[in-house]
């Protein structure tokens, strides 16, 4: 369903997703060095006003297009067109541990911890291709199919979702830069709402 006209408002507690305005000074996408530098700060601000997080730490990023010809720069990746949620119960503390110090991981692990996730087109608007989310709320807690991606350094999973009549989903139609989808793809606290969000380009 288009949700820019039905079944909002959106909360992350509730849906496990948001959609937000949320202006970003970046000028080039495809400029890892420009993302770092000015894009992780946004992101970290971002999800720090939505998610109402005490710290916040952006560790990872990945661009992806549906224009073939940028694939050939390696790290610029196709749009993923499967059902899926990027962390499992067994990867998300694993980031943790990859990402923290020893004693930071410890310390985090003792607490309630997230993965919050933004989503934001690269181009003026999506044309193509844009990002659908299923409602948090009406994802059963069944049809969660583990898969492993492997890496040099190091082995990650994910859930794929299987198909269920219960779920409910949404995309918004011709996002700007100005807007971001903020969504929730781990969190230990089992009475917060939805803690994955099963999404897919389409």
């Amino acid at each position: 369903a288009n949700g820019r006209v039905t079944g909002g408002p959106f909360t992350l507690p509730r849906h496990g997703f948001t959609l937000v305005e949320n202006k970003t000074a970046m000028k080039d996408f495809f400029d890892e060095d420009e993302v770092k530098r000015v894009y992780y700060p946004e992101t970290e601000a971002l999800i720090q006003a939505q998610s109402g997080a005490a710290k916040v730490v952006v560790f990872d990023h990945t661009v992806r297009t549906a224009d073939p010809a940028r694939h050939a720069e390696g790290w610029v990746r196709s749009t993923v067109k499967s059902v899926h949620n990027d962390y499992t119960e067994r990867s998300a503390p694993q980031r943790v541990r990859d990402i923290l110090t020893k004693d930071e991981a410890d310390a985090a692990l003792q607490r309630r911890f997230a993965i919050v996730q933004v989503w934001r087109s690269v181009a003026p608007r999506v044309e193509t291709e844009p990002l659908a989310m299923c409602d948090g709320a009406t994802i059963p807690e069944t049809g969660f199919i583990s898969n492993q991606r492997r890496y040099r350094d190091r082995t990650a999973e994910t859930y794929h979702i299987a198909y269920n009549p219960a779920h409910r989903w949404y995309y918004f139609p011709l996002m700007t830069r100005d807007e971001a989808l903020v969504f929730k793809v781990f969190d230990t606290d089992r009475d917060a709402g939805g803690r994955f969000t099963a999404h897919t380009s389409f």
